[in-house]
């Protein structure tokens, strides 16, 4: 569905935005892509960059902030296709400047639903975060709200034809602020601090995250978020992984963070139908028909989750041990 189509890719000079413009254009044939972000630099090293050479023709850039209505409106002109990566991210951050994460995460949210509308968008994917599931702090409260607003969007489309859906997934291998590049950092000093020894969380590769986002664009009906089946680890075995001859020293847990992460709580699991490697956490307003969507939404039909289901990190069934961490860091971050 991406062949001749043109997307707009929203914080696409970020990690997630770079990997999903490659993967496309490795896989499809898209008319062109519009990487839209507010950093100048990186966008400049996108167009320097060896990896993008041979798209520079289909590649075009557009400086911009999503809180800008009017200037992301005209970059959404003749597009097809809308995946919304930017997003204020860094919990401290966050809640050091929480009108500024409003501005960005929920107005900007608001934002990119309302130009997509307006400019006859096709299909909107934004991704949200496992922190986004019964928040504790201002950054996954943030998402909460801007999933919702996605979601609601397919009620506030009137007639026009087009599709909202959102992917929530958790951790993402050594993305930036993550605790991988923190721990690299500090195996040079022989000790790792880890906020707590009974610490779990989900992980996904960078790549693993954008194969799934072009797979919700297959299946999306508009009004789903999706969650994808991915395993938990522990802290400790992560810091066991990266470097075993480091001391640990246990640390407390921050303000504002989780022993364990969740991505579908109790309550969400009322809603939740389950795939064969995905959930999908159903609009709460019935916007199609859930047991045709549960039937013939996938090549597998789902099957509703019972009513105290949760999943969590801890009570995950799927889990990386040391030299499972050992092998993904080799493979995807070249740490041997």
């Amino acid at each position: 569905m991406l062949n001749n189509k043109v997307i707009l890719v929203t914080g696409g000079s970020g990690s997630f935005g770079k990997k999903f413009i490659q993967t496309v254009f490795e896989k499809y044939k898209p008319e062109r892509i519009i990487v839209y972000s507010r950093d100048e630099l990186k966008q400049f090293e996108m167009q320097e960059s060896e990896m993008f050479s041979p798209y520079r023709d289909r590649l075009r850039f557009f400086i911009g902030d999503v809180r800008d209505e009017a200037r992301l409106k005209r970059a959404m002109e003749d597009v097809n296709v809308v995946v919304h990566a930017a997003a204020l991210k860094q919990v401290p951050a966050a809640e050091y400047n929480p009108f500024e994460a409003i501005k960005t995460n929920i107005i900007g949210g608001q934002n990119v639903v309302n130009t997509s509308i307006d400019s006859g968008v096709s299909h909107v994917i934004a991704l949200s975060t496992d922190k986004a599931a019964a928040p504790i702090n201002l950054y996954g409260a943030t998402k909460l709200c801007s999933d919702k607003l996605f979601v609601a969007g397919n009620n506030y489309k009137g007639a026009r034809d087009i599709k909202f859906s959102v992917v929530r997934y958790g951790n993402v291998m050594g993305s930036r602020g993550s605790v991988i590049p923190f721990f690299l950092k500090k195996k040079k000093e022989g000790v790792l601090p880890v906020t707590d020894e009974r610490m779990t969380r989900f992980n996904i590769t960078l790549q693993e995250g954008v194969d799934f986002v072009l797979k919700c664009f297959e299946r999306m009906w508009g009004g789903e978020l999706f969650v994808p089946k991915i395993p938990s680890f522990k802290i400790t075995d992560l810091a066991k992984a990266i470097a075993p001859e480091c001391k640990i020293n246990f640390i407390g847990i921050r303000p504002g963070e989780k022993i364990h992460e969740e991505m579908i709580t109790e309550t969400d699991s009322l809603n939740t139908v389950e795939f064969e490697d995905y959930y999908v956490i159903l609009p709460s307003t019935p916007i199609w028909d859930f047991e045709k969507f549960r039937k013939e939404s996938d090549r597998k039909t789902g099957k509703y989750c019972e009513l105290d289901f949760r999943y969590s990190s801890d009570t995950n069934t799927q889990w990386l041990n040391v030299g499972d961490l050992k092998k993904l860091l080799a493979e995807n971050l070249n740490i041997k």
